[in-house]
């Protein structure tokens, strides 16, 4: 395809002829396995000297299409669709970094990467060195941390759930430095938003679970790169351990991005009015939303988004009590995990999901006992203001 708007790829941004049919919505193909034309067709395949499919935990025509249309739109050279957005770091980390091994990510992440990072690979021997929203502002400080064990840099920009911005272009340029690769887990931002590849990344990763599907009803991880880094991460991991995504969810998930840039502009427009609602509220000390100029990293998510997200997080005064007041008398919010959908969902980090940090931990990156997450849908901002208001 010649080189069209990224609204334009959301909709198409992927080759016909995975099939012999000519349908305008891809089939889904469910089976697992593929026949063979004979046993010189069989074993070209498994050998790799020939070009097709074989087992769906392999691969299969359904995950060729979704994987080659994230890959179009992160501006990588080819993703892997796996099981979870988990499963997705999981992949990638472990294929980087083995026993004896280190690695370097921001403190602020979704709680289970960090359950993930600081619990699981301690027990694999993989150290997990944190640091802290104050630290990632500047290279001299990442690079304290470093040493010839280390294998790769780790970040979520926007960050969950206190929306730190982290500057990717710097990050990118300490990875670069050392020789080591940078992830990026893009999940709040969306290829839509935000282009990390663009800016000098190696590796995105997404829970798709989120806004890639939009509409809650199917999990599901992305993994972005280079063609080299992507057969590395299956040969060495994805094909053995089997976190693959099945070909119903990849159909669900190829249907849900083409509207994508419409979810994520409206996501984005209701949540910087609510945003804007929230700060000048008296009931509340803080918000969290990199498209407000008080917030610390709104030069940098100028810079390297499109808009700001739906994502934001605020402190309501009154500690606890008063932010369980709040989630338990919305009527129009959904009190529930989770992220990314069209209706707007609101919950509690500390109890729910980041409880796997400790207290003292959590509490140092802002998480406090008091803050409320708010995934803000495409409902009209008006009523999600009038449903907050009631409830202080």
């Amino acid at each position: 395809m010649k080189k069209v708007a990224k609204e334009t790829q959301i909709v198409h941004g992927i080759r016909t002829g995975v099939t012999n049919t000519l349908d305008l919505v891809a089939p889904i193909h469910m089976t697992t396995a593929f026949q063979f034309k004979n046993a010189d067709h069989g074993a070209g395949l498994f050998s790799g000297k020939d070009e097709g499919y074989i087992y769906s935990r392999l691969s299969n025509p359904t995950l060729s299409l979704l994987q080659e249309k994230m890959a179009v739109l992160e501006g990588g050279e080819d993703s892997i669709a796996t099981s979870s957005g988990m499963s997705a770091i999981a992949s990638a980390a472990l294929t980087l970094a083995k026993p004896g091994d280190n690695f370097i990510s921001c403190t602020t992440i979704y709680g289970g990467t960090f359950a993930l990072f600081t619990q699981r690979f301690k027990d694999l021997k993989i150290e997990a060195r944190l640091i802290p929203p104050s630290s990632c502002r500047t290279a001299k400080e990442i690079e304290k941390l470093l040493d010839k064990k280390t294998k790769f840099l780790y970040m979520e920009t926007p960050a969950n759930p206190t929306l730190d911005i982290i500057d990717i272009e710097m990050w990118a340029g300490v990875a670069k430095k050392h020789n080591i690769p940078l992830i990026v887990d893009n999940t709040f931002a969306t290829p839509y938003l935000q282009n990390p590849l663009h800016l000098g990344a190696d590796i995105i990763v997404h829970s798709a679970t989120k806004y890639i599907s939009g509409h809650a009803d199917i999990i599901g991880g992305i993994i972005v790169g280079t063609k080299k880094m992507m057969n590395q991460i299956k040969e060495e991991y994805v094909h053995d351990f089997g976190p693959t995504m099945s070909p119903f969810n990849a159909w669900l998930f190829l249907r849900g991005i083409k509207t994508l840039a419409v979810r994520m502009e409206r996501h984005s427009i209701n949540a910087l009015k609510i945003a804007k609602w929230l700060e000048a509220h008296p009931k509340v000390a803080k918000v969290y939303y990199p498209g407000l100029a008080s917030h610390e990293g709104h030069q940098i998510a100028q810079k390297q988004m499109k808009y700001f997200g739906g994502m934001l997080s605020f402190e309501v005064t009154g500690g606890i009590k008063a932010g369980k007041a709040v989630m338990d008398n919305v009527q129009i919010c959904t009190l529930a995990v989770s992220l990314g959908d069209c209706d707007t969902l609101i919950q509690h980090p500390a109890s729910m999901t980041h409880s796997t940090y400790p207290k003292e931990a959590r509490e140092n990156i802002g998480i406090t006992d008091g803050l409320i997450r708010l995934s803000v849908g495409i409902e009209s901002a008006d009523d999600i203001i009038a449903d907050l208001e009631n409830t202080f």
